[in-house]
């Protein structure tokens, strides 16, 4: 049989042959990415990061791409082979992670403990090391973990705001400078101009997210997704009548929590019962 001839130079990688496909149909019509962006009235910034790969977009953009060049479905398509099967936890979290990156704010209600942007090193070594990760996949979630901390950082910052449940703070580590260090970061975050740290007493009783830890995130495209989580399980929602509800359940749930004030106060005052470390 005589070799097989590639038809196009394109890449045969999902991801890859999206970003190209997108960028060749804005050079082909002699666009700018501001021309782009008055044309379908999306932010040019985002274009260029999916132009680049660095995301995905959404469905909306996509269809509206598709549109405006006049080759539905092609980019809808592409865009799905790229994005993959949404059933697989590890490709809704690896979609989730891409998501979180290029958020202009986000969101969070923490059940039982520390939002992962927010946990410090000592903290995520031992909340890991009680599961079935071996020691160097441990170190590498370490690594990670502090990898994600730094997009709360620098002037181009987006806007955090984490509500804890009380019971966070009422779930101490086993090794006690830790988990001092863990209530101090929490304290030292929450003075950022661009984090808030509010406290959900365990007094208000029951709400709609007991047992649901959930980020939401605001995109450039003005959408919003969120991502509730377990611990065996994630699950990436972005349809909008399902963010929505979620939604509406941590609004009630930030209503009724402490102010961002009486929360560093209620954080201070559990700092205050860490054990001090003995002298030597």
């Amino acid at each position: 049989m005589p070799q097989r001839v590639p038809v196009t130079a394109l890449s045969h990688e999902p991801r890859k042959r999206f970003a190209e496909e997108v960028r060749r149909l804005r050079v082909e019509r002699g666009l700018s990415l501001r021309d782009l962006q008055k044309a379908v009235g999306w932010d040019s910034s985002l274009f260029g990061k999916m132009e680049r790969g660095g995301t995905l977009g959404g469905p909306e953009v996509v269809q509206a791409l598709d549109q405006y060049y006049g080759t539905a479905p092609l980019l809808l398509t592409l865009w799905e082979l790229a994005v993959g099967d949404p059933t697989q936890f590890k490709e809704q979290y690896r979609r989730y992670m891409m998501l979180e990156a290029e958020a202009a704010s986000l969101w969070h209600y923490a059940p039982s403990a520390p939002p992962g942007l927010l946990q410090t090193d000592g903290y995520v070594r031992e909340a890991l090391g009680v599961g079935w990760l071996k020691s160097h996949e441990v170190d590498q979630q370490v690594e990670a973990r502090a990898g994600r901390r730094k997009l709360l950082e620098g002037e181009d910052a987006p806007s955090f705001r984490a509500v804890l449940s009380e019971a966070v703070l009422r779930t101490p580590l086993r090794d006690a400078r830790a988990w001092r260090e863990q209530l101090e970061h929490l304290v030292a975050v929450g003075d950022r101009p661009n984090i808030t740290i509010q406290v959900l007493p365990l007094s208000v009783g029951p709400h709609g997210l007991m047992n649901t830890a959930v980020m939401f995130l605001r995109l450039l495209d003005g959408r919003t997704v969120a991502y509730a989580e377990n611990d065996l399980r994630g699950e990436l929602v972005e349809e909008n009548t399902s963010v929505e509800e979620l939604q509406r359940r941590y609004d009630s749930v930030r209503d009724l929590a402490l102010s961002p004030a009486e929360s560093r106060t209620f954080i201070l005052r559990m700092l205050e019962e860490v054990p001090c470390e003995p002298s030597t």
